[in-house]
This record gives structure tokens, C-alpha cells and sequence, in this order.
């Protein structure tokens, strides 16, 4: 009898059982647990519902209107364009401490090259995006190849950026009629759609396509792999053959990219350059706000851009909601307060299903 015999008898007295996996979802607890995990958007989606319905109901028509409902868009515009970019370096398992000062320095480098150096405005909007992409360049270096904190990084930067800005634009503030009669391509993400009662400023729709963008880009592409096994867990990245340093490069210099978009979002905005603009000492905060409500976990490697976006709009929901209710403002920084703690309780509670 041949070897191949041999193999052949053996074989068919073998077990035909096929292998399986035991399901460690228990329960409808557990069925949940599993949805969230693998939905991490879900969350701060079902949030931002509730909270639609809950205003609908108590104020009614006034609330519910085209405007009211477009007005939110408006209000979190720049943060929403800064909670996208936030949410880049928190999915790296970073955080981002200057992403609102950056983006008031990239107003005044825009505002400053037009008026002060005659530059044409589309040119200097064109600057404004380089010096953001440099400055994240800077930070990425630091953090990839100096292998310094991201936090301790970030904080040196807001406050160097910070500087900076004061110190190069002499606390000159560009005024509104100026910016229009002179160059008025700065206002240019200021310009409104109007359709029936709803507006939607070029701002607005730029945030937008930013969202969905990225949301491909993290979901569909290689890119979007790594960037996520980087937040994940570097080494088993590096070992996987990713390459951690042009990942975090890339991630930093987008991050800055992003933040000379908010800043052109921002004069659309306000219509003037100020120096003094409060995104430079808040914007950072309003932006980790957005990213923690929209389930971003802050140890990386989880979480998507939309459900950032979807925190960016909570917050303004609640803000306009309790706004139109008459409220005292302070209920808003108790509510978002709250719905911080919430969210990280969620996220360890969502993140024991990979444990």
C-alpha cells in the first residue's frame, strides 16, 4: 500500500467537525456591548436624537424650524472642523493641545499677508494653509522622532503659537469692511446658501465634505489602516510593518492642514482677523469636548470621524436648545459636563468586549 493510501484511510476516519468560536455575548447586555463596539458612531448618534426630540417637544415649531435647525450647523462649524482634526491624533492615541491657537495664527497669517505684504488673498489663504501644515510638521517630528508626550508637546506649542500670534500681528485687529472691500475672497467661506428657511454658509458645507472624507479615508484606505493600528498599539504596528513615523508625520501635518481650513471657516465666520479670538485659548477644549461625547476613545486605535462630528453637533444642540428655553447658560456647561463622564464611561464599558 503507498504512502498516499496511507494518508487517504487515515483521513477518512478523521472528525468532520467544523471549528467554532464560543460566543462570549451573553445576553442582550452583551448583544449591545458587541453593537457599540463595533458602531462606535451609534452612541453619540442616539445622544444627538434624543436631544433633537427632547427641544422639538419643549419648544415646538420654534425649535424645529429650517433656520433654527441650520443655525446649529453655523454655530459649530469651527469646532467641527477642529473636532475632525482632533480626532486624527486622539485615534493615534495623542491629544492635541494647540489645534484652536493654530488656527487663530493661520487668521492672522492670512489677514497679515493681504493687508500688511499686498499678497493677493487666494495667495494668502494658500500661506495660511502651509504655516498650519508646517507647524504640524513640527509637532509630528517632535512626537515621532524625539519621541516626546504628545500632551507636553502640544502645550508648548499652543503657548509658543499663542505668542507668536501677538507678537507678529501687534494685537491689530483686520475689521469686517476692510476684509470685504479689499480682500474679500477671505470671507469667501462666509458666502450663504439659502433654501426656504435654511441657510448654510460655504463654511458649513465645508465642514461637511471634510467629515465624509475623512470618514473614507479612515475607513477605505491603507492609510486609514495604520492609522488606526498606530493608536491601537505602535509596536505591534511597527512589527506588522507599518511605518509609525510616516503615519504620525502624515497625521500631525494633516492635523495642521485642517486647522488653516478652520481658520479661513473662522474669518467666513466673524468676517474680521483678531489676533485675540477666543479659539485660540478654547478651541482646543471645545474640540476634545466634541471628540470624547462622539465616543473617541482616548486611548486610541477607536472611535470614527463622524462620531466627532455627531459630539460637535450635541454641543450645539444643547447650547441653542437651553438658549431658546430661556435657561441659565451655566445648565449647558453642567450638561456637557455630565455627558463627558457619560461618554468615557461608555467607552471602558464598550472596551471590556476586546479585553
Amino acid at each position: 500500500m503507498s504512502q498516499s493510501d496511507n494518508f487517504e484511510a487515515a483521513a477518512s476516519g478523521a472528525a468532520t467537525d467544523v471549528a467554532s468560536f464560543e460566543d462570549t455575548h451573553k445576553g442582550l447586555i452583551g448583544q449591545i456591548q458587541h453593537t457599540l463596539h463595533v458602531n462606535p458612531a451609534l452612541v453619540p448618534l442616539i445622544v444627538l436624537v434624543a436631544a433633537i426630540c427632547i427641544f422639538g417637544l419643549v419648544l415646538g415649531s420654534k425649535f424645529f424650524s429650517p433656520f433654527a435647525l441650520t443655525l446649529i450647523l453655523q454655530q459649530v462649524q469651527i469646532v467641527g472642523v477642529l473636532a475632525a482634526a482632533q480626532a486624527l491624533i486622539i485615534l493615534t492615541a495623542g491629544i492635541d493641545l494647540s489645534v484652536g491657537a493654530i488656527a487663530v495664527f493661520c487668521t492672522v497669517i492670512m489677514g497679515q499677508f493681504s493687508f500688511r505684504y499686498g499678497m493677493p488673498p487666494a495667495a494668502a489663504v494658500a500661506c495660511g494653509l502651509a504655516v498650519g501644515t508646517a507647524i504640524g510638521a513640527v509637532n509630528g517630528w517632535l512626537v515621532s522622532r524625539v519621541k516626546l508626550p504628545p500632551f507636553i508637546v502640544t502645550l508648548g506649542m499652543w503657548q509658543i503659537v499663542l505668542a507668536a500670534n501677538y507678537l507678529y500681528s501687534a494685537n491689530e485687529t483686520i475689521r469686517s469692511q476692510d476684509i470685504a472691500s479689499d480682500a474679500a475672497f477671505l470671507q469667501f467661506l462666509g458666502y450663504k446658501l439659502k433654501f426656504g428657511g435654511a441657510v448654510f454658509p460655504l463654511g458649513v458645507i465645508l465642514m461637511i465634505a471634510l467629515v465624509l472624507v475623512l470618514a473614507y479615508m479612515l475607513r477605505s484606505t491603507a492609510w486609514g489602516r495604520h492609522v488606526y493600528a498606530v493608536g491601537d498599539d505602535p509596536e505591534a504596528a511597527e512589527l506588522a510593518g507599518v511605518n509609525v513615523h510616516k503615519t504620525l508625520m502624515s497625521v500631525y501635518m494633516l492635523v495642521g492642514f485642517i486647522c488653516g481650513l478652520a481658520a479661513w471657516v473662522m474669518i467666513g465666520r466673524y468676517g474680521s482677523v483678531s489676533p485675540s479670538a477666543t479659539t485660540g485659548v478654547i478651541g482646543n477644549i471645545q474640540a476634545i469636548t466634541a471628540v470624547v461625547i462622539g465616543g473617541i476613545s482616548l486611548f486610541g486605535g477607536r472611535g470614527s470621524i463622524m462620531g466627532a462630528f455627531f459630539g460637535a453637533l450635541i454641543v450645539g444642540v444643547f447650547e441653542l436648545g437651553l438658549r431658546m428655553a430661556g435657561a441659565d447658560p451655566q445648565w449647558t456647561y453642567l450638561l456637557i459636563g455630565v455627558l463627558i463622564i457619560a461618554a468615557v464611561s461608555v467607552d471602558q464599558w464598550i472596551r471590556k468586549v476586546t479585553a
